[in-house]
């Protein structure tokens, strides 16, 4: 019997895993690099171990570490959670030969599956269908998928399009697969434009349904549901059955999922990969089966025979999960990093939060982006979108730009609702990226905000009115950059009778809850908005949406503005590769430099062409968001 284990990872898959063993009387230990050791997990782990540095080498990649970490806290199993070593067959024979209780498969079943080449070759011999391409590729075999042979979650992945620019795309994906997994081994297969990600739920040998996960972005699970909609029940039989036949193929035990690339034109099948370990949407399949897959996990390790583990119900009504990111849809989602100066999703029926991080909590970037996952339950699809889309909506989220708008819009596309869903729908759906629609007065309501700040700060004449004037000879301006390229300006006035606007009325403002709470009526409708002030920035929540605002400043410090043909950093990270010299001469579009952030790596290019005149980063170093990274001077530069 496990008595204390140790989970090797991090925030939000930490806390899922003690809030398990909590249930079963497990006692647990956290591990935790500098990056991460304010992070609620450790917090909620009855002992926690530091792991020395921040970044995942130092830290959860290094498996002396882990297993020094486990020792010294007296810790006799280890969870790998999902990501990191959790398909690692070195990591779990290391494990079992220091005397502990792996959770999670054989060794020999992960290493089987580990590699995507050698788990296509053991798939075709257990009769499942495969996808493949030819040795060496033409232009009717186009567009062509470029994969990691050792990992997943979209890293060391590339589509492409022109055969000339495969060489250049297996070279970047080998260097990202070398970088995140540590085996630069990638390989080339047929690209479905539109196909659909359906995987199946296996423990052990057991089935337990299906779930589509096709909305992704840069090959990275955004929405995931099951059961996965609108399959014929051949299908989905055809579908359990080539999972069933992958799990015994290879002995399989515990938790794993069979992943396929569904084309519904067709309605066939093909295996992507098996992932020996919990999957990070593993939520919804629990909330239909009525199971914890965690504590099956746990069962499986303890020894208990495939009657006692596989349990549960054969499927009630249906559950959506969404991944909130702290990214920038309309930027291209750039990893975002910061403080969380506000975290708030509404708990209600049928909601689940599966989260690492609290308010004041500290977004890194030195892991992955996602913030939390956020589930509904309900007996229809249909209950389940717009339950989800209500608790997105009215949640409070502060400090770093997140998909949140992204993920509510999801919810609402008619095409969605209808079960028409593909891995090429976020692409193909720009509109998505935008900003959700918000109402005039919300950029009002910060401004008044502001106001209301200043008047709270003032050490002296406290008792006159905000914008007070004896002679009003013209408004009050703020100006607020709310992400578009002219921002907005709002003019108002204040006198003893309170904030006058020209086409709202301001009906009431008070402090609530450390902000101000605003109510403004446009039109005959009332509108009550909550704005919180930190510093030059305004966030705006009211019921069914949320804007964020920056005060633009009134002057510019002239030190603060860069020269014309300055690269900026879109993200603070890591400078992988400078790809250019001093004085070369360079294409627009031409690489100029690499940068890593949270697993993933962006390339800067030069937007014209022209000379590189100055660069300001070396390798390795760590660069913040906005800094100036390089210098292309162009004719006109220059003449300015």
């Amino acid at each position: 019997m496990i008595t204390r284990l140790l989970v090797a990872n991090r925030a939000e898959i930490a806390s899922r895993v003690f809030r398990t063993c909590r249930r079963l009387g497990i006692e647990t230990v956290a591990v935790h690099s500098d990056a991460d050791a304010g992070l609620p997990y450790v917090r909620e782990a009855d002992l926690a171990v530091r792991l020395p540095g921040s970044t995942p080498a130092e830290t959860y990649l290094d498996i002396d570490a882990v297993l020094a970490a486990a020792k010294a806290a007296g810790a006799d199993a280890i969870h790998p959670g999902y990501g990191f070593l959790s398909e690692n067959a070195d990591f779990a024979r290391a494990v079992i030969g220091a005397g502990l209780v792996w959770v999670g498969p054989a060794p020999e079943s992960i290493e089987a599956m580990g590699s995507k080449i050698r788990a296509k070759e053991i798939m075709r011999a257990a009769g499942v269908p495969v996808l493949e391409a030819p040795d060496e590729p033409g232009e009717e075999d186009l567009p062509l998928l470029v994969k990691a042979s050792a990992g997943g979650g979209g890293r060391g992945m590339r589509v492409v399009r022109r055969l000339e620019e495969l060489p250049g795309e297996l070279a970047a994906a080998e260097a990202e697969a070398a970088s995140a997994f540590g085996d630069g081994t990638v390989f080339v297969e047929p690209y479905v434009e539109r196909g659909r990600h359906v995987e199946v739920q296996v423990v052990g040998t057991s089935v337990y349904g299906d779930r589509d996960c096709s909305l992704q972005r840069r090959h990275q699970k955004v929405v995931e549901e099951a059961p996965a909609p609108g399959l014929s029940d051949e299908v989905r039989e055809a579908l359990h059955d080539a999972a069933r036949k992958a799990a015994e193929a290879i002995d399989y035990r515990g938790a794993g999922t069979v992943e396929f690339l569904f084309d519904p034109a067709t309605e066939r099948f093909w295996f992507l990969e098996m992932n020996t370990r919990l999957q990070v949407e593993h939520p919804v399949t629990e909330l239909v089966h009525d199971i914890d897959l965690v504590a099956m996990q746990l069962a499986a390790a303890e020894g208990a025979d495939a009657a006692v583990v596989s349990t549960g119900s054969t499927g009630d009504g249906h559950a959506i999960e969404v991944r909130l990111y702290a990214e920038d849809p309309a930027a291209g989602d750039q990893p975002q990093s910061g403080t969380l100066t506000r975290f708030e999703v509404p708990l209600e029926e049928g909601i689940r939060v599966d989260t690492g991080y609290e308010s004041g909590s500290v977004v890194s970037t030195h892991y992955d982006a996602m913030l939390a996952k956020v589930v509904a339950h309900a007996p229809t699809r249909e209950q389940a979108a717009r339950k989800l889309t209500g608790v997105l909506s009215r949640a409070r989220i502060h400090g770093v730009q997140t998909n949140r708008d992204q993920l509510v819009m999801v919810l609402r596309d008619e095409r969605f609702l209808a079960g028409e869903v593909s891995t090429a729908f976020l692409s193909e759906a720009s509109r998505l990226a935008a900003l959700a629609p918000r109402p005039p007065t919300a950029a009002h309501a910060a401004a008044i905000a502001l106001a209301e700040r200043a008047r709270e700060s003032r050490t002296v004449q406290q008792g006159i009115p905000v914008a007070w004037r004896n002679v009003v000879s013209q408004p009050q301006v703020t100006e607020l950059d709310d992400g578009t390229e002219d921002g907005t300006t709002v003019e108002w006035w204040g006198g003893r009778d309170g904030y006058v606007l020209p086409d709202a009325a301001v009906i009431s403002t008070g402090s609530i809850d450390g902000g101000c709470e605003i109510v403004l009526e446009e039109g005959g409708v009332r509108t009550t908005y909550v704005a919180m002030v930190e510093d030059d920035q305004v966030f705006v929540d009211w019921p069914g949406g949320h804007a964020a605002y920056r005060r633009k400043p009134r002057f510019v410090d002239p030190a603060d503005v860069v020269a014309s043909g300055s690269l900026l950093a879109p993200m603070p990270g890591t400078v992988v590769s400078v790809n250019v010299e001093k004085g070369q001469s360079v294409e627009a579009g031409q690489p100029v430099l690499v940068l890593e952030a949270m697993k993933m790596q962006h390339t800067v290019r030069a937007p014209d062409a022209g000379t590189v005149t100055q660069i300001d980063v070396e390798v390795g170093g760590q660069v913040a968001a906005g800094a100036v990274l390089a210098v292309v001077s162009t004719s006109s530069t220059s003449e300015e």
